[in-house]
């Protein structure tokens, strides 16, 4: 087994974007997909418990840690359209562009690792992972197999995947379609199309729209700065919610209720049932931007109310108080239920 262990009770904070979690028992770095798939395999026989970690802007960890082994997926670099698993997300997307390409621009600025993409179909100004995903090549821990899925075999849905909520499979490397005129995708979302002063559908420069959602992502707080506690987040806490079809005109009555029928309710398709924005609802519960915690050791973002932030000194815990706050305040407003986007590591809502 060729992997270099970089410590024992490795303090678990330090490799996630919270910056927050307590130690695991033992911690490992896999640098090439092989070595990956062999350490995993070992662990697995072993009945060791496993933990994967890539960019860490996805999971909040427990003040207790991890008991187990937690494997930092450490394997970079691409060729074109395809990308190794533990390769900065951001900076491949920026390479993409810089290199010609187009297609990943609108999930420009997005931590953590190129791996994570797919497992819950990350999407970002009217793109999403499975938009654009030609395949990925995958280590089955239930056969010891290496395995290729193509897009439609992944079973995408909004952020989430086949793959969500399994520790059956371990992505080694994700391969993208990309549009090779260096042009966008069309643009889907209305606040990018506004701030390029193009029309929905259009499409434009690759490099123009990755700046422009950039530029929109910090405006929120939403791009990576350790020097800004805005940023020290999981991105999106929540997901938006998925009202089901039978119970949309009964939601949308007793928000109505709350906030006056004159006012408008951000609402969009979705499959058998209609998708609010979190964001929307949580604000109009009453909790704005820069609401604190206990002790003001955490708080919603002063710049967009999805992010919950560590502004320093905080423990898990606290944010796992101010994100029960959030969710039981909205679900008694509104009779919506705000459900965690990232990963919850021995330690639940």
């Amino acid at each position: 087994m060729s992997t270099v262990e970089t410590s024992t009770c490795r303090d678990l904070r330090n490799y996630t974007t919270l910056r927050l979690g307590g130690p695991a028992r033992r911690f490992v770095t896999a640098t090439t997909s092989a070595e990956l798939a062999g350490l995993v395999g070992d662990l697995d026989a072993a009945g060791e418990p496993v933990l994967l970690v890539g960019g860490g802007s996805n999971l909040v960890v427990s003040d207790d840690g991890f008991d187990g082994t937690a494997v930092r997926i450490a394997d970079t670099g691409w060729d074109g359209p395809t990308v190794r698993a533990g390769q900065d997300w951001d900076a491949y997307v920026a390479a993409t562009v810089a290199e010609g390409y187009g297609g990943l621009e609108c999930l420009s600025g997005i931590p953590g690792s190129a791996g994570a993409t797919p497992i819950q179909n990350v999407g970002a100004y009217g793109c999403e992972i499975s938009d654009v995903l030609h395949s990925i090549e995958l280590y089955d821990r239930t056969t010891g197999e290496v395995r290729t899925l193509a897009a439609g075999e992944l079973g995408f849905a909004y952020r989430t995947s086949m793959l969500k909520g399994t520790d059956n499979g371990v992505v080694l490397s994700v391969r993208f379609h990309l549009r090779e005129d260096g042009l966008s995708a069309p643009i889907r979302y209305a606040e990018l199309a506004r701030t390029l002063g193009v029309e929905v559908g259009d499409r434009v420069p690759a490099a123009a729209a990755r700046e422009a959602v950039l530029g929109l992502r910090r405006r929120k707080g939403m791009v990576l700065d350790p020097d800004d506690h805005d940023t020290w987040s999981a991105g999106s806490f929540f997901t938006n919610p998925i009202v089901p079809e039978a119970q949309v005109g009964d939601v949308l009555s007793r928000i109505a209720s709350v906030v006056g029928d004159d006012v408008s309710v951000p609402q969009y398709p979705a499959d058998d049932g209609v998708k609010l924005s979190a964001a929307w609802l949580i604000e109009r519960a009453g909790f704005t931007k820069g609401r604190e915690g206990p002790g003001g050791r955490v708080s919603l973002s002063t710049k967009h109310t999805l992010a919950l932030t560590n502004r320093g000194e905080a423990r898990t815990e606290d944010l796992l108080a101010l994100a029960r706050e959030v969710r039981d305040g909205v679900s008694g407003t509104f009779g919506v239920t705000l459900r965690p986007e990232p990963l919850l590591i021995n330690c639940e809502l």
